[in-house]
């Protein structure tokens, strides 16, 4: 089931120049499997109108604090929401909030919200965002147990490049923080995953290294889903070929040793190790000061093995630690992964061969859970966050067990 099927998001918009983005995350959510119920503030009309949120979510839009046949939307939208967002939230809608104000539908609506989580997206002039008055009255909003983002630095709307904060943040990033929102709490919850992805890159000379295909979808994904299921996510990152995931600590690396470092330091706290990451298992002895000029015979490079980031970690787990690996094969796969599964000491493995549906690079992975009991788990072809998903389950199962 995806985060967003069945749930009912209450979408408010008030009137700043960012509302545009709003009608592109009603959009992304009801698409996503959400029933979206927008509330425009008289402000909001101004910029967007509602015949737009209409179209994108299929659902009618709420306007008026009293409409006639309507007089207790301000009790009934938010009472059968799973979450409110606010977004855009100008300064203006965050001082009435933080007043506890009740003078149109959308702020009375917060006051009758009750336990259902809300989510402020605050978007404005840099200057206003560090007023003291927006930041006491962001303090309050939080008081009373309002989730609040941090805007991000960009361009404004008065043509200028903002010096601090003050943008609303992309709409891909405020459908994540939903979605996190939405989720039932777990043993995930709280928890602290550290997760690698990605390849790594061994240098031969200044312009040409040693590496693989990976893309790190997969260590983003699980990154991504550990993230909404409420864990505290350090991802220890190779040179990726995807999008960083939104709220995971990044750590970015280029070589095999750096990751190592990386994931060890990260050990330190954590409670789960999900080593997705596709280290290069080789380096040269030497790396060339200059580039490596053709010549009448090629280059004989002399090789040796890269740091093995599982075996030379293990001495920094924590107690109780549940470490999970990958065996990516191209042949005997479950012998491999077996084999790997003992000598590294992990709890569970996830094997997959390269294939045209799975593997590096692609949107779906077909693979087979081993674990350190000896079962055994075919889990079908799927999207890579179903198969993070799956695999996270079972992290929350073995930490249930801890």
């Amino acid at each position: 089931m995806r985060p967003f099927d069945g749930r009912r998001v209450l979408l408010g918009v008030t009137g700043g120049i960012a509302a545009y983005k709003s009608a592109t995350l009603a959009r992304e959510l009801t698409l996503a499997g959400a029933d979206v119920d927008v509330v425009l503030t008289r402000s909001a009309r101004e910029f967007v109108g509602a015949v737009t949120f209409e179209a994108l979510t299929g659902r009618p839009v709420h306007t008026q604090l009293v409409a006639e046949g309507h007089a207790l939307d301000h009790i009934r939208l938010p009472r059968t929401a799973h979450v409110i967002v606010v977004a855009p939230a100008t300064a203006d809608f965050i001082a009435r909030a933080a007043a506890g104000r009740a003078d149109d539908l959308l702020a009375a609506s917060l006051l009758a919200a009750g336990d259902v989580p809300v989510l402020i997206v605050p978007s404005m002039n840099d200057r206003m965002w560090a007023h003291p008055q927006v930041r006491q009255n962001v303090a309050r909003l939080r008081e009373c147990g309002y989730h609040v983002l941090e805007p991000n630095t960009g361009a404004l709307a008065s043509r200028e490049e903002g010096s601090g904060p003050g943008r609303m943040p992309e709409p891909a990033a405020i459908r994540a923080h939903i979605g996190r929102l939405l989720e039932p709490a777990s043993s995930l919850t709280g928890r602290h995953i550290v997760v690698s992805a990605g390849p790594t890159r061994e240098a031969l000379d200044p312009v040409r290294y040693l590496s693989n295909y990976s893309s790190g979808k997969m260590g983003v994904a699980l990154a991504a889903a550990a993230w909404r299921r409420g864990a505290a996510v350090t991802l220890v990152a190779g040179p990726l070929s995807v999008e960083l995931p939104v709220g995971p600590t990044v750590v970015a690396v280029e070589t095999t040793e750096q990751m190592a470092v990386a994931v060890r330091g990260a050990l330190a706290t954590a409670d789960a190790l999900i080593m997705a990451a596709a280290p290069a298992d080789f380096r040269v002895d030497s790396v060339a000061g200059q580039k490596i000029k053709k010549g009448a015979d090629a280059p004989a490079l002399s090789l040796r093995f890269a740091t093995d980031i599982l075996q030379s970690t293990r001495d920094a787990r924590r107690p109780g630690c549940v470490v999970v690996g990958f065996a990516l094969e191209t042949e005997h796969v479950e012998d491999g992964a077996r084999a790997k599964l003992a000598n590294k000491d992990l709890d569970l493995i996830v094997a997959n061969a390269v294939g045209a549906s799975s593997g590096f690079g692609t949107d779906t992975n077909q693979v087979t859970l081993l674990s350190r009991s000896g079962a055994r788990e075919e889990l079908p072809l799927q999207g890579k966050t179903d198969v993070a998903d799956a695999i996270l389950d079972r992290v929350a199962g073995l930490l249930d067990g801890r």
